[in-house]
């Protein structure tokens, strides 16, 4: 599965608003997408409640897994930013 590691851009970190955006592009998506943290599980990027569980804060590394390379560009981007100052 190609994957992509990214920094957390949100100032909090991939807490609930952050999450709940990068969850439904990923349920919009209709493509399976993974997130984890450097040698830690992935997690379904699905479920908000899921990606909340990484404990990801602003500066962490997180891998994004996907099959799908327009979804995977696309989620890889959402980590990347700052998804509060939206």
């Amino acid at each position: 599965m190609p994957s992509k590691t990214v920094t957390v851009g949100s100032a909090v970190g991939l807490h609930a608003r952050p999450a709940a955006l990068i969850a439904e592009a990923v349920s919009k998506s209709g493509v399976p997408v993974t997130l984890a943290t450097p040698g830690g599980n992935p997690v379904d990027a699905g479920s908000p409640l899921m990606i909340m569980t990484l404990g990801a804060k602003q500066g962490t590394e997180v891998v994004v897994d996907s099959d799908d390379d327009a979804v995977l560009d696309r989620i890889a981007d959402m980590v990347a930013s700052d998804l509060d100052a939206e």
